[in-house]
């Protein structure tokens, strides 16, 4: 029987030679990093138009952002710990989000207006950081019952003259001139124009 060779020490210099290795890259990392610093600052003296070397030493001088630049927003805050710690599904399909998602991306910050009020709401208006996002409701009781848990949501109260019933005629008519115009929405004669909606709103 052949008696297996061990080789524990080596093994062991192996990963310190390693570890060793490791730290002294990071350290001439940094110092390499400090002195680019300070070597592109001198290139930027000598070399770059008095204009043009001015504008970037007001630049290099100006002051560190404020530590409220480095948070995120609490609206964001909110709407994380919310969803993380949230047991209900979501209302729509990652498919159906991801367009609306993939338009705010675009175009926010903007005015978003949103049919119904629900459990994903935080998000939709997270989504739109910065920009106005109002969210119009049916029901009354459960506007009550969001604007406790989320007070910071924007929502009104609306009422509709068309039912879920009537969609296939309401989207043929939709295409319709009388739909198509560009106008008032409480003097329209569109079906789907919505005539009850609140002052702050429009």
């Amino acid at each position: 029987m052949r008696s297996r060779t061990q080789y524990p020490m080596n093994t062991k210099l192996l990963v310190i030679a390693i570890i060793v290795v490791f730290f002294l890259l990071f350290v001439f990392r940094s110092t390499f990093s400090s002195s680019n610093d300070q070597v592109s600052s001198q290139i930027a003296q000598k070399v770059i138009p008095k204009a043009v070397s001015d504008s970037f030493r007001n630049i290099q001088k100006s002051p560190k952002c404020s530590e409220t630049c480095n948070k995120i927003p609490p609206s964001l805050a909110q709407a994380l710990v919310h969803y993380s710690t949230s047991t209900i599904t979501p209302q729509q399909t990652s498919k159906e989000i991801s367009v609306t998602k993939k338009i705010l991306d675009m175009k926010s910050p903007c005015n978003f207006l949103v049919f119904g009020l629900g459990h994903d709401s935080l998000m939709w208006s997270s989504l739109n950081f910065n920009g106005r996002t109002v969210f119009l409701e049916e029901d009354k009781a459960w506007i009550e019952q969001i604007k406790k848990r989320f007070p910071m949501l924007e929502s009104y109260h609306v009422t509709y003259d068309s039912k879920v019933n009537q969609a296939d005629g309401l989207m043929k008519a939709g295409k319709g001139s009388e739909c198509t115009a560009v106008g008032e929405t409480r003097h329209s004669v569109c079906q789907l124009a919505l005539k009850g909606l609140p002052e702050d709103v429009l």
